[in-house]
């Protein structure tokens, strides 16, 4: 099963997910398939989380939504499975062999027609035209490198609509964010983001205890 959140025993996690909606065959299988990778399968999100994102898709009737970091594709299939009637998916990535995972699972749980893969640096793919006209983004979530956050975040935010949600993913660190480590890159960009987030007059900003972190900014 994918990682539990860093705060939960393996007890704990469980019944936690025991608890919430099930997951279906082909989010398990993609998990499976995920976890074959070795190592890195630690980067896809876990059982809970993805439950958590269909539910924010569905809460905020997404009907356009950006994904900044796709992996093997477990949150995009959360968010692609509930996204309004003739809703979109724009995934930015830039590893056709992990994403691949996730075009298949797609194709599985009969969403890939709702999602538009896009592969090369994301700041590129953001800055352009996402959907083809100027309205604006119901919903978005990053999970990609973190030293790109604070840009991320600074090209997605205006462009959601008044209630939209950007999610991002890591953002407790393991729980290591609380202490500064100059030779930890990434601790070092996810607390400059989490100061960035929180200091923004754009949007309202909480930190759950989700996962590894998970960051939601509503926009004002």
């Amino acid at each position: 099963m994918s990682p539990r959140s860093f705060l939960l025993s393996d007890a704990l996690a469980s019944y936690v997910v025991g608890h919430s909606e099930p997951l279906d065959p082909v989010a398990r299988a993609l998990i499976e398939r995920t976890a074959a990778l070795g190592d890195v399968s630690g980067m896809q999100i876990g059982p809970d989380q993805f439950v958590v994102m269909g539910l924010l898709a569905r809460m905020t009737g997404a009907r356009r939504a950006v994904e900044v970091g796709t992996f093997t594709g477990l949150s995009a299939l959360a968010v692609a499975r509930n996204l309004a009637p003739g809703g979109r998916l724009v995934c930015c990535d830039v590893s056709e062999e992990w994403t691949a995972l996730g075009r298949s699972a797609w194709r599985d749980a009969g969403v890939d027609d709702r999602v538009e893969l896009r592969i090369g640096p994301a700041t590129e793919t953001l800055a352009g035209d996402l959907f083809g006209d100027d309205e604006p983004i119901d919903m978005a979530f990053v999970d990609a490198d973190k030293g790109g956050y604070v840009a991320y975040h600074d090209l997605l935010v205006p462009r959601l609509r008044p209630g939209g949600v950007l999610a991002v993913d890591n953002t407790l660190w393991g729980g290591e964010v609380i202490e500064p480590d100059p030779s930890d890159a990434n601790r070092t960009a996810i607390r400059a983001y989490n100061d960035h987030a929180a200091a923004d007059d754009r949007v309202d900003t909480v930190i759950l205890t989700v996962g590894d972190g998970l960051t939601l900014n509503v926009r004002r």
